[in-house]
């Protein structure tokens, strides 16, 4: 079967459980040819087409929320439901595609997300197994809390997929990426992820990653591409981003939590970063203001919003 998914801010990840697939990005790229147990991530929201082979004429549409139509518009869903969260032409088909898509849509997770392309793909063999058996076998069932076990299973394979994607040769990490595995800078980085709104110092930091001031700064400038306040200032600003658009605490309260002492010092920091204030930001276009709670009541069938944190 083909169909394009034109839904909005979608991750999704695609992964062959049997016979063979073609994704072909609706931008004119190389389509992606994937066998049994191979992956996709595509990073969205372009619109692509998932088929048997490249030249498949598409009839079915996949929207937001999982919706599937004809090309015309026609509902689809009962149509092709096969059993517990399966759905397709027929159970006895040659290929078998196992889906999971994310809503992300964040300053955070966009330091991770525009580090890798468009369409990325991974082997079978790449490190991912057991995960996706794992999902298989929980996918076809309903138990108490199982929705929990699936989303911690995506997460997982998410993960999974990232990492093989980064460790294979020639991959384009980001700095921050590889400076995660540095026994020094990877302690200094972490403090700074994990707490942000904490009144960190150069000197700080070097006491608990066990090294000398300046030389925490200097490894860290070398291997991340930034002095360490300059990273932890990014990184707050990013946060505090994600905050104005996605909760309703005020902007002291957004302030006090990423580590600035007063409103004023943060809102003139934000502003010499991202050129508007912190409630210009906030009261952005419509379309972009909505929290992603909203945004989930607004797509039949969609999950809670994952965030991924580098």
């Amino acid at each position: 079967m083909g169909g394009p998914d034109a839904a909005q801010r979608r991750r999704p990840t695609r992964r062959v459980g049997s016979g063979a697939a073609s994704i072909v990005p609706s931008g004119g790229g190389e389509p992606a040819r994937l066998g049994p147990g191979d992956i996709a991530v595509l990073r969205g929201p372009d619109p692509y087409t998932v088929a048997d082979a490249p030249g498949t004429t598409p009839h079915a549409l996949i929207g937001p929320g999982g919706v599937c139509t004809t090309l015309h518009g026609r509902p689809l869903s009962q149509d092709m439901v096969l059993s517990v969260r399966t759905w397709g032409n027929a159970a006895d088909r040659a290929t078998s595609v196992l889906v999971g898509t994310y809503l992300l849509d964040g300053e955070i997770s966009r330091r991770l997300l525009d580090a890798v392309p468009p369409l990325l793909t991974v082997p079978a063999d790449a490190g991912t197994r057991p995960l996706p058996d794992l999902l298989d076998a929980e996918i076809a069932q309903e138990e108490p809390g199982q929705r929990v076990v699936l989303d911690r299973l995506l997460d997982l394979l998410l993960i999974a997929v990232l990492r093989a994607w980064f460790a294979r040769p020639g991959a384009d990490a980001p700095a921050w990426y590889r400076a995660m595995g540095d026994p020094v800078v990877g302690v200094a980085l972490r403090l700074l992820q994990h707490d942000p709104g904490y009144l960190w110092t150069v000197a700080s930091l070097a006491s608990r990653a066990g090294v000398s001031r300046a030389g925490l700064a200097r490894r860290f400038t070398e291997l991340v591409g930034e002095p360490p306040m300059a990273y932890l200032t990014g990184r707050r600003l990013a946060l505090a981003a994600d905050l104005l658009r996605e909760s309703d605490a005020t902007v002291e309260a957004v302030a006090r939590k990423i580590g600035y002492s007063t409103p004023f010092a943060f809102s003139a920091a934000f502003k010499r970063v991202r050129g508007v204030s912190p409630q210009e930001y906030r009261g952005g276009p419509p379309g972009d203001r909505l929290d992603l709670p909203e945004r989930q009541r607004r797509l039949p069938g969609g999950r809670p919003s994952e965030r991924l944190v580098p």
